[in-house]
């Protein structure tokens, strides 16, 4: 088991503070999440109505600027309790360059092997720089971007495959403490993904001078739906929340801002990736590689980065699942991206995401994707199978 010592250093990417951001431009809204052409007026399904009336919530007051109040009153946490109207060019790229990081198949038979078990620490792994563009190196990698009561926040997402709509997926893998705040709070509003986001990379700098085309190459895509582990909604957070972190995974179906004339973002993106349920025991697997775009020092969050590493376990508690565990030195912003191994096709499969390691980074932890996470994927699918 890890040491008590070494739990109180894992403050890392679980934690969920941030800071604010300096730029609160006021923006118009148009649509919801209901309305999926890409336009129109509000439409909120009468079942969603009825549960923020429930909370005291009107909705014109929320889309002019009552998503802001964060009493806990007033904060929807339960599994069918999100609500995301898009708010168009809130998300504009000046704001998107400031949002913080945040601070701090069934389950197959042999993961049982890797119950309870924590391996030595890995050696740390230096992250590289992923290839550019990124629309061909990493297509359907990108940055998510949402509010939190301290601020603009970001954590980085990934495009996965959908059965119910195969070549045309809306669905974007996440992790948990990206989307919701756990055991004290809810879910987070304004929950933005950019595939692609600064698809030349560079610098910080350049990418303040970098043309709108090159920072949002794919457009702006809102959760319109979310679903996570019960388990984190009833029990994570912050450290000392770090013992969920074994559910740290979230599921989220999108769509654009703008029209795409019915394109979906599988389409729009280049690719999606397959999600595997039936990963092998964790000494089964030769590498794993973890995509992101870390925004802590010595990152700044305008490129994406990448560690590869073969996984060993790490238990944070006997009765939780086994997580991954490999060397990383990617920073917070990494959070929710995707971990890669190579599939029976011999293409990357994503088998886990970004979710914690310690400061300063010299590791990273990613969730088992076991019979929890493939519930919510299985459920968000059959939800959406007849539409998009």
């Amino acid at each position: 088991m890890m040491a008590a010592a070494a739990l109180t250093a894992v403050v890392a990417l679980t934690a969920t503070g941030c800071g604010p951001s300096d730029d609160n431009a006021d923006a118009k809204p148009t649509q919801s999440a209901a309305d999926t052409s890409g336009g129109g007026e509000i439409k909120i399904p009468k079942d969603i109505q009825d549960k923020l009336k429930a909370h005291g919530i009107d909705l014109d007051k929320w889309k002019n600027g009552e998503w802001k109040n964060w009493d806990r009153k007033k904060w929807l946490r339960e599994a069918g309790q999100f609500i995301n109207p898009i708010i168009k060019d809130f998300w504009n790229p000046d704001k998107i360059g400031k949002a913080k990081p945040p601070e701090d198949g069934t389950k197959p038979g042999d993961v049982s092997e890797d119950q309870g078990k924590t391996d030595p620490e890995p050696a740390a792994v230096p992250a590289k720089a992923v290839g550019t563009p990124y629309t061909s190196t990493a297509p359907g990698v990108g940055l998510l971007v949402f509010s939190t009561p301290e601020g603009e926040s970001r954590c980085s997402a990934t495009v996965v495959k959908d059965p119910a709509h195969p070549g045309k997926s809306n669905l974007v893998w996440t992790a948990a403490h990206c989307v919701h705040a756990g055991k004290n709070g809810g879910w987070y509003r304004n929950l933005v993904f950019v595939p692609s986001f600064n698809k030349n990379g560079g610098t910080e700098a350049k990418l303040k001078t970098a043309p709108y085309e090159d920072r949002v190459p794919e457009g702006k895509w809102w959760a319109d739906d979310l679903a996570t582990s019960k388990e984190w909604i009833q029990a994570g957070g912050a450290v000392p929340g770090v013992p969920m972190a074994p559910y740290d995974f979230a599921l989220m179906h999108v769509r654009p801002e703008e029209s795409t004339g019915g394109k979906s973002l599988e389409e729009i993106a280049g690719g999606a990736y397959q999600v595997g349920f039936n990963a092998p025991a964790i000494g089964k697997i030769p590498s794993l590689t973890a995509q992101g775009y870390p925004a802590e020092a010595p990152f700044d969050g305008a490129s994406q980065q990448q560690c590869t590493d073969k996984p060993t376990r790490l238990s944070l508690d006997a009765k939780k699942p086994t997580m991954y565990r490999i060397g990383c030195t990617m920073t917070g912003g990494s959070s929710g991206g995707p971990w890669f191994t190579k599939g029976p096709d011999g293409k990357p499969l994503l088998i886990s995401n970004m979710s914690m390691g310690p400061r300063p980074a010299k590791w990273a932890a990613g969730p088992h994707l076991g019979p929890e996470a493939k519930a919510i994927f299985d459920a968000m699918s059959k939800k959406w199978a007849s539409k998009q």
